[in-house]
């Protein structure tokens, strides 16, 4: 009498892992796609949110230093922050400036500003509109309003 042994299998075979790997790139050129999208709209808030925060952080000073702090947009990626010690609204010898490149962490968003604004001791402020764009034509603005309020919009 003949016994048939039933060997213990382990593992897949190629054919199953084909067909695995064959849905998992149809999966991830599906998907793919709509991350790309999501990745470019993250990038813009990133940069509206931390434009938003250096102005917020600025007018603090303003008011903690009890002094001017002055942003100047300098190009379409570019700002600097002045500590305006004399309240003169020029960089002197002495008072410090901070340059900002947005494009660091940020590489496909550019802005513009309606001007350059000043932040004042009380807390108010000369205020501006920054509009942040990038190469989708999304589009982001950061207003600061003439009571030192900034706010995204």
């Amino acid at each position: 009498m003949t016994t048939l042994r039933t060997r213990n299998r382990k593992g897949f075979t190629l054919l199953e892992l084909m067909i695995v790997i064959m849905l998992i790139g149809i999966i991830a050129a599906i998907a793919l796609p709509g991350f790309q999208d999501w990745m470019v709209k993250n990038r813009l808030n990133g940069a509206a949110r931390q434009v938003m925060t250096e102005l917020m952080e600025t007018r603090s000073k303003a008011v903690s230093r009890n002094n001017r702090f002055r942003v100047f947009f300098i190009n379409d990626h570019q700002y600097t922050i002045l500590d305006d010690q004399n309240n003169n609204n020029v960089a002197d010898t002495g008072e410090s400036t901070l340059t900002r490149d947005i494009q660091t962490d940020y590489y496909d968003v550019h802005f513009t500003a309606t001007a350059n604004p000043i932040f004042y001791p009380r807390g108010t402020a000369f205020g501006t509109t920054v509009t942040l764009t990038n190469v989708t034509g999304g589009e982001k603005r950061v207003t600061v309003s003439t009571a030192g309020r900034i706010k995204i919009n």
